[in-house]
């Protein structure tokens, strides 16, 4: 991959991410969904959850140690955890909503529709103080991935902004407990911060460019 490609995918991918969440309905009431809102976030989200993990990932490329490994670690169990947790808990339960919306009697299908939402595993929880094991397992996994990988930049010498930045990514899913706004925008937002911060801000980069000849550093 190009410099050039390779910045665009590690600072795009969590951005639209991060805008794709501002427009995630929230589920107050399963039965009073958006379900085309609904159905095309959780579809994009499939893509770009581990298209995010794998920004994550990028953002320690080269670097050695436990914690750059523990970075990368971190991001591949969240992107596996919430692709199964949004293909259950989003795609599936929004594909029961629109059957039961389209037969003209939705009651009849709460039951098995509310078994898969409330499911302590694959599910999205009974309540907001519940903690379904996918989603769990994600919300530590990226919390663990933005920690390695900020330490892991600190310990290389480079600046605290985009170690900070990853720390707010990190904790964001915890303090929030959702992905849909503000949750996923702003741990989404700032990974895309940081990463952007890395490849166009950082003096690491800037003195690499400066030993390019000249005819390099225009491409």
């Amino acid at each position: 991959m190009n410099q050039r490609a390779e910045t665009t995918f590690v600072v795009g991918a969590p951005l639209a991410l991060a805008l794709l969440e501002l427009y995630h309905p929230h589920p107050h009431d399963l039965f009073r969904l958006d379900l085309r809102a609904w159905m095309t976030v959780h579809y994009l989200q499939i893509v770009l959850f581990p298209l995010a993990a794998l920004a994550l990932a990028r953002i320690v490329r080269g670097r050695r140690g436990f914690a750059a490994g523990l970075c990368r670690a971190g991001a591949f169990v969240f992107g596996v955890s919430w692709v199964a947790f949004d293909t259950a808990a989003g795609v599936t339960t929004g594909i029961l909503l629109e059957r039961a919306q389209a037969t003209g009697a939705p009651e009849a299908w709460r039951a098995p529709i509310m078994s898969i939402w409330e499911h302590p595993i694959v599910g999205a929880g009974a309540s907001p103080e519940s903690a379904p094991l996918l989603a769990v397992t994600g919300t530590i996994a990226w919390l663990v991935g933005c920690l390695a990988a900020a330490f892991t930049l600190r310990r290389a010498g480079i600046s605290w902004i985009p170690a900070v930045l990853l720390a707010i990514s990190g904790v964001s899913f915890l303090v929030w407990r959702t992905h849909a706004s503000p949750g996923g925008p702003i741990a989404f937002g700032a990974l895309a911060a940081a990463a952007a911060w890395l490849r166009w801000a950082s003096p690491e980069r800037a003195d690499a460019r400066q030993t390019l000849p000249s005819s390099a550093r225009l491409s």
